[in-house]
């Protein structure tokens, strides 16, 4: 049976961190009791506030060391998570690299598609997140036309069922137009697709989509172990 898209939206942030020169200095005394205090914030959150996932970094990328994803129907809900995250010592330890944040809804090309953590999907193990921008010359294309081209381009990721995909729209409040996150259980999923979406005919309106983050899908407390340093 299909899964159906819930019809609301809802704001995503995803937030990318690397450590401070401090890092060992600020966390090692009490490792136990900061990684505690760090969890215990992403834990007690508004009943309707959803912890998507904790990512590691360690090995994959060279710029951010930890990304938290969340989501929820307020804007504020967001932001104040993200207050008291910085203000535990592992916040005050850490610096945001990005701060990818927007809003979620149904596909206007195609309302049976929308992002996978709306529609039930459960998280995976790895992460691709990027910002995506299309051209000025995209907007100027008729909506039929720019209609056809998106359903083209989904039929090629159908060929991907393992692959969860969300976009979230971050026009008019952010550089980018939108965050990209792709979700699989193995890396070499996320490539195929990768590679076989760049065959798509509406590839050409595409020009920004980097830069492109991979994380790995772990409890908070094995997130921060793998960075503990």
């Amino acid at each position: 049976m299909s899964q159906q898209p819930v019809i609301t939206t809802q704001y995503s942030a995803f937030w990318l961190f690397t450590r401070k020169d401090d890092w060992r200095e600020a966390t090692h005394g009490s490792w136990d009791s900061v990684v505690a205090e760090f969890a215990s914030v992403l834990s007690d959150v508004d009943a309707d506030l959803t912890l998507r996932g904790v990512y590691s970094c360690m090995g994959l990328d060279a710029r951010a060391d930890l990304i938290v994803w969340v989501h929820a129907p307020n804007l504020d809900q967001l932001t104040a998570l993200a207050g008291k995250l910085d203000r535990t010592t592992i916040g005050r330890a850490m610096r945001k690299v990005e701060a990818y944040v927007g809003m979620a809804g149904l596909n206007k090309y195609d309302p049976t598609h929308g992002p996978a953590f709306m529609k039930g999907v459960g998280p995976l193990r790895y992460m691709s997140v990027y910002p995506f921008i299309k051209s000025h010359d995209w907007y100027q294309i008729g909506f039929e036309e720019r209609r056809r081209l998106m359903i083209q381009h989904g039929q090629l990721g159908r060929e991907f069922p393992d692959i969860a995909t969300n976009t979230i729209e971050s026009c008019g409040v952010a550089d980018q137009e939108f965050t990209i996150a792709l979700e699989g259980n193995t890396v070499e999923e996320i490539i195929n697709m990768a590679k076989k979406l760049r065959t798509a005919e509406v590839r050409p309106y595409t020009t920004v989509d980097t830069p492109i983050y991979l994380g790995e899908r772990l409890s908070v407390e094995d997130a921060l172990a793998t960075i503990k340093g």
